[in-house]
């Protein structure tokens, strides 16, 4: 090993932590520097914390943590959302920006112990150095300093160091006695952003601390200069509270399990536009003011008010993984059952890989970058390496192309319909083209959507309860289930496909409002190309909803939702009807009655949308 003070080592450090910093954020293109000046970001350039020659351990650690909190804001926060539901009031804008920087920090703490570690050592050394923070008095500030470092607590895991327990206890029994629901319900919302900002607000006005109105909520403004200012002077606080943002999403998020959200400006336009969060906000309304989740533009110019659709409801949907819905003795049981049915497809799958595979692989432009400071080592510079030592540029990378900055959503149908052969062949082709697609370096992201129960469920008995009201719209509980996150690899979410075979998830579907969940999971994300395949057996059934409204009240939302994602959506919109012809819905559609059939229609149609750098809609991606 090196010996710590030697260039070489620094170099090294420098090159890990670059590395490290753009596959945290998702953002290949990130620029990292490293200054004498405390971290910053701005736009794509990120400065770090110059090492010493000497890379005293505490000064590494240091710096690990601030790549860690500045990498993870470039991955999860939405500059728009954030700067929308700001309160203007000093003390509520500080509190709130510093609880959007805990959601950002405790993102990446549940899924990476390390980071854990870097940030909760970053936060010690913060509170030691500021010991003004900690101060036990009754004034406004000690009170938003208790908060955070209690809600801190409930969204990382990590206990409050001991250096700040004082002044926590003494007002522990104050904020819990005030605001103890808010704080329980946080950590449920901390992949959405949007519900997160809101129910800081809700926090902020229960713990009696100014919040001045901010105005009609503009998500779709473009962030001025001002914002950025506010940004960058968030990001210089001791906590490096503030920042700027990447993605998903959700995943993201945008969604409220925890997808990242990143996306380029036109997507994030998009996403705050169809993301009924938006406007519903959280659930728990009443029925004088129920929610409206989307409405395609103008399509409601000579609707009544009771064919806009909305739902009565969503204070009980949900978002799940599908190891919160069953056990891991029973996702390995029911994966093996799934896997007795693909036994007799292993030659089909095999030789289905390969071909989708060649033609997918042939459509690529490959070439190198030489002469890099980072990447692959450079065969042809050995020479000059053992030669010159310090020579940095050696490493060459291979160019990105727009075939493997692609990312495909596949949404099953999780309904009472498909119950049988039919849910069996959506899990195998899931399977074949999650394991094919992965081989050819594109990212894939598996779904699933139903209800929570038959008949209604608890929005129905919520719409009993408050009277009966006329048309109430959408009238049972969603259910949209991950399978499989798009930067999961398919070995960790294998077993999860089983779940489809359980007895007794397939209820309802109600498929426009699944279809606008996964396009904005989609749009979250960071990739240039995104295709979104649905897989199902045909129109949307909902008897509750059905019983109170008109008899296509859901028939016409799916079109509706499916005609504006074809015509003005970046998202490519793709339909496989597994037993029905879903082409009266989908203008890109095929009908399959077996996983083998995926061998020719399917592969055929996925084939194509790699073709050319245009989408069905001529669309150019940049």
């Amino acid at each position: 090993m090196r010996k710590r003070n030697d260039p070489q080592s620094v170099e090294q450090f420098k090159r890990a932590l670059t590395s490290t910093v753009k596959a945290m954020a998702g953002t290949p293109q990130l620029e990292v520097g490293f200054t004498f000046e405390p971290p910053r970001l701005r736009g794509e350039r990120v400065n770090l914390r110059a090492p010493m020659r000497n890379l005293p351990e505490q000064q590494v650690t240091r710096i690990r943590g601030e790549a860690d909190q500045i990498a993870l804001r470039v991955r999860h926060h939405d500059a728009r959302v954030h700067m929308a539901r700001q309160p203007q009031g000093d003390l509520s804008r500080r509190l709130y920006e510093a609880c959007e920087q805990l959601r950002i920090e405790a993102l990446g703490s549940r899924a990476m112990t390390g980071v854990r570690g870097n940030l909760a050592r970053l936060q010690e050394d913060h509170l030691r150095e500021q010991p003004q923070r900690l101060m036990v008095d009754d004034s406004p500030e000690s009170l938003c300093e208790a908060a955070m470092l209690m809600l801190r607590e409930r969204l990382t895991g990590v206990k409050t160091p001991e250096v700040a327990e004082a002044l926590v206890e003494h007002w522990r029994p104050v904020i819990e006695s005030k605001a103890g629901p808010d704080l329980e319900r946080l950590p449920d919302v901390l992949g959405d952003q949007r519900r997160f900002a809101d129910g800081i607000r809700e926090l902020l006005a229960d713990l009696d601390i100014e919040t001045e109105a901010e105005g009609e909520l503009d998500e779709d403004r473009e962030p001025d200069e001002s914002d950025d200012q506010a940004e960058a002077e968030a990001q210089d606080q001791p906590d490096g509270e503030g920042g700027d943002k990447s993605e998903d999403g959700d995943d993201s998020g945008q969604s409220s399990d925890g997808s990242p959200e990143t996306g380029d400006g036109e997507a994030d336009a998009e996403a705050a536009e169809t993301d009924p969060d938006a406007e519903s906000g959280a659930g728990g309304e009443d029925s004088s003011s129920r929610v409206r989740p989307w409405v395609p533009p103008g399509s409601n110019e000579n609707e009544s008010a009771a064919d806009i659709y909305r739902p009565f409801t969503t204070e009980f949907d949900e978002v799940v993984e599908a190891t919160d819905l069953a056990t891991d003795d029973e996702l390995n049981r029911l994966r093996g059952l799934l896997d007795q049915q693909l036994t007799h497809l292993h030659g089909v799958i095999t030789k289905l890989a390969n071909r989708l595979q060649r033609r997918l692989l042939a459509k690529q432009s490959r070439g190198w970058e030489f002469d890099l400071d980072e990447g692959l080592l450079d065969s042809s510079k050995l020479a000059r390496v053992v030669v010159q030592p310090l020579y940095s540029q050696t490493y060459k990378r291979e160019r990105e192309t727009d075939f493997r900055d692609t990312v495909v959503t596949l949404l099953i149908d999780n309904s009472g319909s498909m119950r049988g052969r039919p849910i069996s062949v959506a899990a195998m082709s899931a399977d074949i083209l999650a394991r094919t697609l992965e081989r050819c370096g594109v990212k894939v992201e598996i779904l699933g959507f139903t209800t929570r129960d038959w008949k209604g469920g608890q929005s129905r008995k919520k719409w009993l309860d408050s009277g009966k009201q006329a048309t109430p719209g959408r009238l049972n509980d969603l259910r949209h289930i991950v399978y499989k996150s798009a930067d999961w690899p398919w070995r960790r979410a294998r077993k999860n496909l089983g779940l489809m075979l359980r007895e007794g998830l397939l209820k309802e579907n109600i498929d426009g409002e699944a279809i606008l969940w996964a396009h904005n999971r989609l749009l979250a994300r960071h990739e240039n190309r995104r295709i979104l395949m649905v897989i199902s057996d045909g129109a949307p059934v909902d008897d509750s909803t059905l019983s109170v409204n008109t008899s296509n009240y859901l028939d016409r939302h799916l079109r509706q939702v499916i005609d504006w994602i074809e015509t003005r959506s970046p998202v490519d919109l793709v339909a496989i009807g597994i037993g029905h012809d879903v082409t009266r819905y989908y203008k890109r559609a095929v009908t399959i009655v077996d996983a083998e059939q995926l061998g020719g229609t399917v592969m055929n149609q996925l084939a194509e949308l790699f073709e050319d750098d245009t989408g069905p809609r001529g669309r150019t991606r940049h």
